[in-house]
C-alpha cells in the first residue's frame, strides 16, 4: 500500500472535526497547561509558509503535553481590527467587516490544512461585539480608577474624590501627569468642569495633549511601528509630530511593577533586557534652574526650569541647557528676536519621528534668547532648542555637561559652546581633552574642581550631591521611567468605539455596562469627514438617547490583543471577562510563543492590563505569561531567470557569463529544485509567452538567493502548493528541520524531497506492498536500544524546543530499524506516539491500522528505559605503535588483564605482531588498546 497522504490527511482532519479530539474542558483530575499563539491579522494575502512556524512548534508541544497527561488549552482567534482592512475599504468600498470576514475563512481553511490542534470551540474575533464588549468593559475600569504609589496598586476614583473633597491633594502620593497641589476647599468651590478636568490628571485612561505621529492623507494618528524615514508605512504618506487631545492609558503608572516581576519570568534574558530597556529605570535627582529676565539682570527671574539628570555630581560642568522641540518651557524661554528662527525650527522637527530623532546622530539645534542661572555656581548659561531632547523622558529639558557627555559634547563643538571638564572621582573616565577645539568663551577646555566632591566615589559623591541640594532646597531626590503612557486614540473607523459620551459641558461619561457593546455604526465612507473629524463623525444618530455624542476616534489595534488570552479561558461568558472559576483553574499561559517584533509594545501593554485586572480582583495572578518563546523568521528563497539584453531569449545560470543578462525575479511557485518549467513561465506573464530558452544539459537552472519573503520578490511559498505536492506532516516536519526555532533560516524547497522520502521510508516499516507487517515477534535488544535512545533524544528536545533535532533523530531511528528489517509491535506501536506531534496524520493512520480505536491523541507517551542503553560490549581499536589496525569487540565487564589476554590470544593480532613479543601493553579500558613493539 502506497502512501497516500492526501487521503489520509483528509481523513483525519475529519475525523478530529467530527469526535471534537482537541475541545477542552476544566478538569480538576488533570494538571493544566496553557499554550499560546500570538493570533494572527487575518490579510487577503493568507498564509505563507514563514506563519505557520509558531504554530507548528506550540502544536508539537501542545500534542507533547496531552500525551503527558495533562489536560492542555491551546486556542486560536484573529486580531481583526486595524488599518489595513479600513484602507483596503476606502479603496474598494468594501465594508472591512466583509473583507475580514473573507479573510478569516481563508485562514482557517489554511490552518485547519496543516493540521493544528487548536480548540476552535474558544476562537475569539476582536472585531466581534461579544469580544470588543470586554474590551470597552475594561477600558471603563481604567476611566473609573486611579493609582495609589503608596498601596502599589489601582484604586477606585471615588476613593480620590473623597479624599480631594476632605483633604485636597495632602498626603497623597498617586500617579499623574503633573504635579499639582490644592486643597480640599478649592477643590469643594470648583465647578464640575474644572473637577473633571483636574481627575483627568489622575485617570488611568485619561484625555491627555500629547504628541503623536499624524498622517494628513490618511487622516490618523500613527504608530511608531507605522512610521518610517517620516512618511506611513502603509501608503507612503508624509507624517508629521503634532500635539493633539488623544486618549491615553498610565502605563507609566506600572513601570516599577512591569520591571521587577520580570525577573520572575522563564523569558529570554535578551527579551527581558528589551523590556528593561524600554521601560529605562534612572535613579536621580531633579533640579530647579531658574530663568533670568536676560543675561545681565542677575537675579531677576522670570520661570524657572526643572530638570531630571542621573548625574547630579557634574553639575559643576554645565554651561548650557537644552529643551525638547515639544517642551511646555519653549513659549517661556523664547524671545521675540528668536522667535521666528525657533519657530522655523520647530516646523522641520514635526516631520521627524522620536524614533528617527533618537537613531540619528546629526546636530541641529536653534538658540532660544534666554539664560538659565546654574543654582550652585551662579553663572548664567544659555538655553538651547534640539531635537536630540525628548519631551518624555525625565522633564523635556536637560543640563548639558559637554565635558563627560558625548552628545552635549557633539552639540557644544557644532555651536562653538563652552566645555568644562570637572574634576571627577577617580573612577570616572573624563572626555580627551586633545578633542577638544577651541571657542571664543574663554572658558572653554577649562578643568574646573568642584570642591565638595574630592576622594569621593562616584555613588557617594552623587549621594553628597543629592543631600546637598535637598538641604538648599534646590531640587529633589527621583526615580524616572522612560516608559511612556500609550496613547489610545486613532481616527479611523475600523476598530473598537470607546464607550464615551461627551455632555452638553462637554464632560466625558463613561455609558453605563448594560448599553454594552457600543457598536460600530454604518457610514457612507471610511474617511474623515469634510470638516476633518474621524469618520464615525459620518454616522447618523451616534448619540445617546439624550442626544449626547459618542467619541468620534476608536481604539487602536492592541486594544483588542491586551487581554485576549483571558477571554479565551472562558470565551463564551457573557455575564464576565473571565469567570473566577476558569481563572482559578487556567491561571494564567504556561507558554506563549510569537515573534521578537512584539518584545516591548504587545508585551508591555499585555503586562499592564494584567496587572490592573489583578489589581481589581478579577483574575488571580499579575503575571499573563510564564515562559515565552520568540521564534524566528522563515526567510525567502528567491529564484532569478537571466534574460540576454534587448531580447526575449533567456540563457541558464551555468552559460550566463557567456551573454550580457539582466537578472529577474521569478516566481518559486514554478521552480522545482532550482529547474525552471518552462511551460509554467511562458504563461506566468503575457510578455514571456514568446520567450525563448539557452538550456544546460536540457534544463533551465535558475539562480537564487536569500531575501525577506515578499511578494515583489516572488518568493512567497504558499503552504497551499506544499501540502498539496508533499502533505502537511512533510510540511510540518520541514518547517521543524530547517533549523533551530528561535533563528532566522531560508526556506528551500530543494530540502523538503529528503523529508517527504523520510516519511515513505517510515511507511515501509509498517507496510510491504499492500499488507500489514507488523507482527507479535519479540524486540531484539538492538531495536529496544535504538526505540529508547528515541524516547530520551525526543522528550529531551521537545522539553527545550529544541525540535529540529528531535526530526534528525527520527531519521536516524528509521534508517538503523530498516536496516534491522524491523517489524515488532513492541518497538513500532510506542515510535508512532513519539512521532504523532511531529507528523499527526500519518501517525493516526498507522496507529488504527495496528488495530487501535481511539485516537492517538490519548495514548501515554513512552517512558523511557535506561537499562535498554547499557552496553554489553565494546568496540575496541587496537593500535600497534600507535596505528589502529582493526576492532575488537569484548565484554564491557572486562578487566584490564582479561582485556590484554584476549587481545593477544586473537588471530589479527599474531598476524601483526609476526613473531615479535610486545615490549608493552597499554590499556585503557572502555577506550583503547596500544601494543607497543
Amino acid at each position: 500500500m502506497e502512501y497516500n497522504f492526501r487521503a489520509i490527511e483528509a481523513r483525519w482532519q475529519e475525523y478530529w472535526q467530527a469526535k471534537n479530539v482537541y475541545r477542552v474542558t476544566e478538569d480538576p483530575s488533570r494538571p493544566p497547561y496553557y499554550i499560546l499563539d500570538m493570533f494572527p491579522y487575518p490579510s487577503g494575502a493568507g498564509l505563507h509558509v514563514g506563519h505557520p512556524l509558531g504554530y507548528i512548534a506550540s502544536d508539537i508541544f501542545a500534542r507533547y503535553k496531552r500525551l503527558r497527561g495533562f489536560n492542555v488549552l491551546h486556542p486560536m482567534g484573529y486580531d481583526a481590527f486595524g488599518l489595513p482592512a479600513e484602507q483596503y475599504a476606502i479603496q474598494t468600498g468594501q465594508h472591512p467587516e466583509i473583507t475580514t470576514r473573507e479573510n478569516i475563512h481563508r485562514y482557517r481553511e489554511q490552518l485547519d490544512r496543516i493540521g493544528f490542534s487548536f480548540d476552535w470551540s474558544r476562537e475569539i474575533c476582536t472585531s466581534d461585539p461579544k469580544y470588543y464588549h470586554w474590551t470597552q468593559w475594561v477600558f471603563i475600569r481604567l476611566f473609573h480608577s486611579y493609582y495609589d504609589n503608596t498601596r502599589d496598586q489601582a484604586r477606585p476614583i471615588d476613593e480620590l474624590i473623597q479624599h480631594f473633597t476632605t483633604k485636597g491633594t495632602e498626603g497623597l502620593d498617586i500617579s499623574q501627569s503633573e504635579e499639582i497641589s490644592f486643597t480640599a476647599e478649592e477643590w469643594n468651590k470648583w465647578d464640575e468642569v474644572k473637577r473633571q478636568e483636574t481627575l483627568m490628571n489622575y485617570r488611568l485612561a485619561y484625555l491627555g495633549e500629547t504628541m503623536v505621529n499624524w498622517c494628513e492623507a490618511l487622516g490618523t494618528v500613527l504608530a511608531n511601528d507605522e512610521v518610517s524615514e517620516g512618511v506611513s508605512v502603509r501608503g507612503g504618506h508624509p507624517v508629521v509630530q503634532r500635539k493633539m487631545k488623544q486618549w491615553c492609558l498610565r502605563v507609566s503608572a506600572y513601570a516599577g511593577r512591569l520591571l521587577s516581576s520580570l525577573d520572575n519570568l522563564e523569558w529570554s534574558e535578551s527579551l527581558k533586557e528589551s523590556q528593561r530597556n524600554w521601560i529605562g529605570k534612572s535613579e536621580g535627582a531633579e533640579v530647579r534652574f531658574p530663568v533670568l529676565a536676560s543675561k545681565e539682570q542677575k537675579g531677576i527671574h522670570k520661570g524657572e526650569l526643572t530638570v531630571f539628570t542621573t548625574r547630579i555630581d557634574t553639575i559643576f560642568g554645565v554651561t548650557f541647557m537644552v529643551l525638547a522641540p515639544e517642551s511646555n518651557y519653549v513659549p517661556l524661554v523664547t524671545t521675540p528676536e528668536q522667535k521666528a528662527s525657533v519657530e522655523e525650527y520647530l516646523e522641520a522637527t514635526k516631520r521627524r519621528t522620536e524614533r528617527d530623532r533618537m537613531a540619528d546622530r546629526r546636530v541641529s539645534g536653534v538658540f532660544s534668547g534666554s539664560y538659565a542661572e546654574n543654582p550652585l555656581t551662579g553663572e548664567a548659561i544659555p538655553i538651547w532648542i534640539s531635537d536630540y531632547v525628548l519631551a518624555g523622558y525625565g522633564t523635556g529639558a536637560v543640563m548639558a555637561v559637554p565635558g563627560h557627555d558625548s552628545r552635549d559634547f557633539a552639540f557644544a563643538r557644532h555651536f562653538d559652546l563652552p566645555i568644562i571638564q570637572v574634576v571627577l572621582p577617580h573612577d570616572e573616565e573624563p572626555t580627551d581633552p586633545s578633542t577638544w577645539t577651541e571657542s571664543k568663551d574663554s572658558k572653554a577646555g577649562t578643568l574646573i574642581n568642584s570642591g565638595l566632591l574630592n576622594g569621593l566615589s562616584v555613588s557617594d559623591a552623587i549621594t553628597k550631591m543629592k543631600d546637598y541640594l535637598a538641604q538648599q532646597q534646590l531640587g529633589r531626590v527621583r526615580t524616572n521611567y522612560r516608559l511612556r503612557d500609550a496613547i489610545f486614540s486613532r481616527q479611523r473607523y475600523w476598530g473598537e468605539p470607546f464607550p464615551i459620551y461627551y455632555d452638553e459641558q462637554g464632560i466625558a461619561h463613561t455609558v453605563n455596562e448594560d448599553e454594552l457593546p457600543l457598536c460600530l455604526p454604518e457610514v457612507d465612507k471610511f474617511l474623515p469627514t469634510s470638516d476633518g473629524q474621524p469618520p464615525l463623525g459620518r454616522a447618523e444618530g451616534w448619540h445617546t438617547k439624550e442626544g449626547c455624542p459618542y467619541e468620534l476616534s476608536t481604539m487602536p489595534g492592541f486594544a483588542g490583543s491586551s487581554a485576549y488570552y483571558l477571554r479565551y479561558m472562558d470565551p463564551h461568558n457573557d455575564k464576565a471577562l473571565v469567570g473566577q472559576e476558569k481563572n482559578a483553574y487556567w491561571r494564567h499561559v504556561d507558554l506563549y510563543v510569537g515573534g521578537a517584533e512584539h518584545a516591548t509594545g504587545h508585551l508591555i501593554y499585555s503586562r499592564f492590563w494584567n496587572k490592573f485586572l489583578f489589581d481589581l480582583g478579577i483574575i488571580v495572578e499579575d503575571e499573563p505569561f510564564r515562559k515565552l518563546v520568540n521564534q524566528g523568521m522563515i526567510q525567502g528563497r528567491s529564484n532569478f531567470v537571466y534574460r540576454i539584453k534587448d531580447t526575449n531569449t533567456f540563457v541558464s545560470l551555468g552559460l550566463k557569463d557567456s551573454y550580457e543578462t539582466t537578472p529577474i525575479h521569478v516566481d518559486v511557485n514554478i521552480v522545482y529544485n532550482d529547474q525552471l518549467d518552462l511551460e509554467a513561465f511562458k504563461a506566468w506573464r503575457p510578455e514571456y509567452g514568446t520567450a525563448d530558452f539557452i538550456l544546460e544539459d536540457g534544463k533551465y537552472i535558475c539562480g537564487w538567493a536569500v531575501e525577506k519573503m515578499s511578494k515583489s520578490m516572488y518568493n512567497v511559498v504558499n503552504p497551499d502548493h506544499i501540502i498539496e505536492r508533499y502533505g502537511a506532516d512533510t510540511l510540518r516536519l520541514y518547517e521543524m528541520f530547517l533549523g533551530p526555532i528561535e533563528q532566522s533560516k531560508p526556506w528551500d524547497t530543494n530540502g523538503i524531497d529528503g523529508v517527504h522520502r523520510f516519511l515513505k521510508k517510515l511507511w515501509s516499516l509498517y507496510y510491504s506492498t499492500d499488507e500489514l507487517r507488523v507482527t507479535k515477534t519479540s524486540a531484539t535488544k538492538e531495536e529496544l536500544k535504538s526505540l529508547h535512545k528515541l524516547i530520551k533524544k525526543v522528550t529531551q528536545d521537545v522539553e527545550q524546543f529544541s525540535f529540529n533535532t528531535s526530526v534528525a533523530a527520527f531519521m536516524i531511528c528509521i534508517n538503523e530499524l530498516q536496516g534491522m528489517k524491523t517489524s515488532s509491535h513492541e518497538v513500532l506501536h510506542p515510535l508512532l506516539i513519539l512521532l504523532a506531534p511531529f507528523a499527526p496524520h500519518i501517525a493516526e493512520e498507522l496507529w488504527h491500522a495496528l488495530g487501535e480505536e481511539a485516537s492517538i491523541t490519548s495514548a501515554p507517551w513512552p517512558e523511557y528505559n535506561e537499562s535498554h542503553l547499557v552496553e554489553d560490549s565494546i568496540k575496541y581499536p587496537v593500535s600497534f605503535n600507535g596505528k589502529t589496525r582493526f576492532t575488537l569487540e569484548l565484554p564491557t565487564t572486562a578487566s584490564r588483564e582479561e582485556i590484554e589476554r584476549a587481545v593477544l590470544a586473537n588471530d589479527e593480532t599474531q598476524r601483526w605482531l609476526e613473531g615479535k613479543s610486545p615490549k608493552k601493553v597499554i590499556v585503557v579500558p572502555g577506550r583503547i588498546i596500544n601494543i607497543v613493539l
